[in-house]
């Protein structure tokens, strides 16, 4: 199968990536520079230079291809209503090349406010008035017909070389010498390791994209407070709760998600695709030093 990736030297994308090749399929990433293009076509990819605001290169591409997995998104925080409307764009325009096929198109979404309190479910919908748009532009292109559907990740999608909010978890206890969680901490994060992550997307593209929503979780819920307690303990530095008026002092942009409950299954994706975690959960995978250089968690 011809795939074509978005995202694909990103954190999640690259292991899409290398997953695809490995199981035999033929991938064109998109990459946004020559020095990302040349690590990507190092694993085998075809490279297509450009970015996700230019649509006629995207409607090119996905209709050129099998298969299209759209793992692209701007986490500049600072833009991110803006960001979201190119995603909807760049999806929408890429499922237009995909109109009257049967060829399967993935996006990417995430897990919050979906379900707080209790574990979010596939069938749980994405709340309307949520900014990033991903899944509804994924169920507008399927009211038309065309395979589209959504891979929901969980807010820790771990591994070695992470950059995403647990190096920034980290990088904030260094700064404040506390490694912090909110009221009792008992709010919980869903977490998956990044190469399981990988083999949801494949799976789900080679079964035809039969589901609108699928959940790469591999730990359900792990308690906010176990979190920062390997933090502090690999910190020397103590834990301590604030209050969620502090919260925005202590954890700044990153507060809504350090107070918020974000549990989810994945038992439903489990069985449509035969699927199961392999790699290390987020608490065994965060508890190593490799999370702890200086290097890796400065973001």
């Amino acid at each position: 199968m011809r795939v074509f990736v978005t995202g694909a030297t990103g954190w999640v994308g690259s292991a899409v990536v290398k997953e695809l090749i490995g199981a035999g399929h033929q991938v064109t990433g998109l990459a946004r520079s020559p020095a990302r293009a040349a690590d990507l076509a190092a694993t085998g990819a075809k490279v297509q230079l450009g970015s996700i605001t230019d649509l006629e290169l995207l409607r090119e591409a996905a209709g050129a291809a099998d298969a299209v997995i759209h793992c692209a998104f701007n986490h500049d925080f600072s833009r991110f209503l803006e960001n979201c409307a190119e995603d909807e764009r760049a999806i929408a325009a890429m499922g237009a090349a995909l109109d009257g096929s049967d060829r399967p198109m993935l996006v990417t979404s995430g897990m919050a406010l979906i379900a707080p309190g209790r574990l979010a479910e596939e069938s749980d919908p994405t709340r309307p008035d949520f900014p990033r748009g991903s899944e509804r532009a994924a169920q507008a292109l399927a009211a038309r017909g065309v395979r589209a559907g959504a891979v929901r990740l969980p807010p820790s999608v771990h591994g070695l070389g992470d950059h995403g909010f647990v190096p920034r978890l980290i990088q904030i206890a260094r700064e404040t010498g506390v490694a912090a969680h909110v009221g009792e901490g008992l709010n919980r994060w869903s977490g998956v390791h990044r190469l399981d992550a990988a083999r949801v997307f494949r799976l789900a593209i080679e079964e035809g994209v039969a589901h609108p929503v699928y959940h790469a979780v591999g730990d359900q819920g792990v308690a906010f407070k176990a979190i920062a307690e390997v933090i502090g303990r690999r910190l020397g530095a103590p834990v301590a709760s604030v209050t969620a008026e502090e919260a925005s002092a202590h954890f700044g942009w990153m507060a809504p998600f350090a107070g918020m409950d974000l549990a989810a299954s994945g038992s439903r994706t489990e069985s449509w695709l035969g699927w199961a975690p392999r790699q290390p959960g987020l608490l065994a995978d965060l508890d190593q030093l490799g999370y702890f250089d200086a290097q890796a968690t400065a973001a």
